[in-house]
């Protein structure tokens, strides 16, 4: 586990304002660890989505969803959640954060059965992962050695269900459409030449 203390002095400030440093340091003893449970796995890897926070190297926070078909998120080993970069917008705020600054947080969301679990760790990106070879629609495989993995209270997670998969996440024998942002006289003439708006047009 890293030795960075799970609590800072604002978390601290806050605890004792409202009296909740016991549950804080209760629920960090009962429930922090850092290797996934056969049920983290589970959920992690049924779940077609996912939130991921990252940071530049000065510290200014993002938030991406990062969505893909269940099980495009991989638990490699008992350390480890793998997930493929597919094709976006090209901005790569997220992973040009990881290249800068590794420490990410995941949160995973279980909507129908109401769970979430959160990872805490260090990222790392690998061109020539093996990985790349058996996700249909990777560009580059991200990595994460967890150093704290921990559920959060359900109660106010809203019941949704699943309506349909996109029609844009890859997957085997599925050539997902062109995006119409693509097709955008605004945008089309800026595209990078390998999946621009030409491919699956």
């Amino acid at each position: 586990m890293t030795d960075t203390p799970m609590y800072h002095e604002g978390s601290r400030r806050l605890q004792d304002r409202f009296d909740s440093r016991r549950i804080a340091d209760r629920l960090e003893e009962v429930t922090v660890h850092t290797t996934f449970s056969e049920r983290d796995r589970k959920l992690i890897e049924r779940s077609p989505m996912f939130f991921l926070a990252t940071a530049d190297a000065e510290g200014r926070p993002d938030c991406s969803y990062k969505g893909g078909m269940p099980g495009f998120v991989r638990v490699v080993d008992d350390r480890t959640p793998a997930w493929p970069d597919y094709d976006g917008n090209g901005m790569f705020r997220s992973l040009g954060n990881l290249l800068v600054n590794p420490r990410v947080g995941l949160l995973f969301v279980d909507f129908e059965r109401p769970r979430r679990v959160r990872v805490n760790g260090l990222a790392r990106i690998d061109e020539r992962d093996p990985l790349l070879a058996t996700i249909p629609g990777a560009q580059l495989i991200v990595r994460v050695t967890a150093e704290r993995v921990f559920p959060n209270c359900p109660r106010y997670i809203h019941r949704w269900q699943l309506v349909e998969h996109s029609a844009y996440a890859p997957r085997a024998g599925h050539q997902p459409p062109t995006p119409d942002w693509k097709r955008d006289p605004a945008f089309r003439d800026a595209l990078p030449r390998r999946g621009g708006a030409s491919e699956g047009a």
